[in-house]
C-alpha cells in the first residue's frame, strides 16, 4: 500500500537519510523507531510531499508522491508533528475550515468521526479550553476526514496519560481490524509499538538497520535468569558449553543448546541451582542491542 524506495536527503550537506527503503502492506500497522535525528520525521515529511528528497521515491497504492502528489495523498490522513488549530474557534469550526481546504465539509461525516473519537460533548467548545488529549483526538478526527485508507501518525501518544495511550491503542487497532486501515507511525514508546505493530523499521543516523516483524526481533538465542552458586564455577561451565554471561544473573545459550543438559552438568559439578528460568527479552532490550546502546530511544 505504501512503499519508500532508496530515499536520500541531506540538510546543509549533512545526510538525514541514506538509501532508506521500507514497505507497508495494506491493512498493516507499521512502526518506525529511532533516536532523535534518526530520520523518522524526515521520512514522513517525504511521504506527505512536504520534504523533497535528493533521491528515491514514495508510492501510495502505486501512485508516486513526487510525480502526482495530489492523487497519491487522496487516500492519506495524517497527524504530523504538533497539530495546529485556531484556538479561538471551536473544534467543529476548526474541522469545517480544515476540511474545506481539501474535499469540502461533510457535516454528517464530521459528526460520525467526532463521535468515534469521543469529542461529541466538547466539539463546540473553544479549542483553547481543550486538554492535550482532547487536542490529539481532534487532530485524529481531522486525519480521518474524509475516510482515508492510509493513516500516518507522528508521535501520536506523546504527552498522553496512561488512559489516553490505551484509548489511542485500542482505537487504532480497531481501525485496522474493522476497516482494514493501513497505519504508519513514529513512536518512542517501545511498549506501545510492541503491542500494536505488525512490523517495524529501525532507523539509525539516517539508515535503516532493521525491518521485520516483532517476532523477527526475538532471535533464536535462549536467555535465562539464573541463581547459581558458586558463581565462578558455574560461569566456567556455561562458557565451556558455548554459553554467554550477560549479567550477574542472566545467561544466554547458543541456539540448539539443551538447558536441561546444562543444569545436569552444573549439578554434577556441585553447583547449587536455585533458579533457571527462561525469559523473553523485551522490544526495548532488542532495540538497544541493535542500536548499540547509544542514546535514549526517541
Amino acid at each position: 500500500m505504501l512503499a519508500a524506495t532508496g530515499l536520500y536527503k541531506s540538510f546543509s550537506g549533512k545526510p538525514a537519510l541514506t538509501d532508506v527503503s521500507f514497505h507497508v502492506k495494506k491493512g498493516e500497522i507499521y512502526g518506525m523507531l529511532g533516536h532523535n535525528g534518526a530520520g523518522k520525521s524526515t521520512s514522513l515529511g517525504i511521504i506527505l510531499g512536504m520534504v523533497m528528497p535528493d533521491g528515491g521515491d514514495v508510492t501510495i497504492d502505486g501512485v508516486s508522491v513526487l510525480q502526482n502528489r495530489s492523487k497519491a495523498l487522496q487516500k492519506v490522513g495524517a497527524v504530523f508533528e504538533s497539530p495546529a488549530f485556531y484556538d479561538y474557534l471551536s473544534g467543529w469550526e476548526n474541522l469545517k475550515i480544515l476540511m474545506s481546504y481539501s474535499n469540502g465539509f461533510d457535516a454528517r461525516a464530521a459528526r460520525d468521526v467526532i463521535e468515534q473519537v469521543g469529542l461529541t460533548k466538547r466539539v463546540h467548545s473553544k479549542v483553547r479550553t481543550y486538554s492535550h488529549g482532547m487536542r490529539q483526538r481532534l487532530a485524529l478526527a481531522q486525519a480521518l476526514l474524509p475516510t482515508p485508507e492510509v493513516l500516518l501518525l507522528d508521535e501520536p501518544t506523546d504527552g498522553l496519560d496512561p488512559e489516553g495511550i490505551k484509548w489511542f491503542r485500542d482505537f487504532i487497532l480497531n481501525l485496522r481490524d474493522e476497516r482494514g486501515m493501513t497505519v504508519l507511525f513514529n513512536s518512542h514508546l517501545l511498549a506501545e509499538v510492541e503491542l500494536m505493530c505488525d512490523r517495524v523499521a529501525i532507523l539509525r543516523e539516517g539508515k535503516r538497520v532493521f525491518e521485520g516483524t516483532i517476532g523477527d526481533l526475538h532471535d533464536d538465542a535462549l536467555v535465562f535468569d539464573v541463581d547459581l552458586a558458586p558463581w565462578g564455577i558455574a560461569c566456567g561451565i556455561i562458557a565451556s558449553t558455548g554459553g554467554e554471561i550477560l549479567s550477574a544473573n542472566r545467561i544466554c545459550l547458543r541456539h540448539g543448546s539443551d538447558p536441561a543438559a546444562l543444569v545436569e552438568t552444573l549439578v554434577g559439578a556441585g553447583v547449587r541451582v536455585r533458579a533457571f528460568a527462561p525469559i523473553r527479552r523485551s522490544l526495548e532490550d532488542l532495540y538497544m542491542e541493535i542500536l548499540g546502546g547509544a542514546g535514549s530511544p526517541n
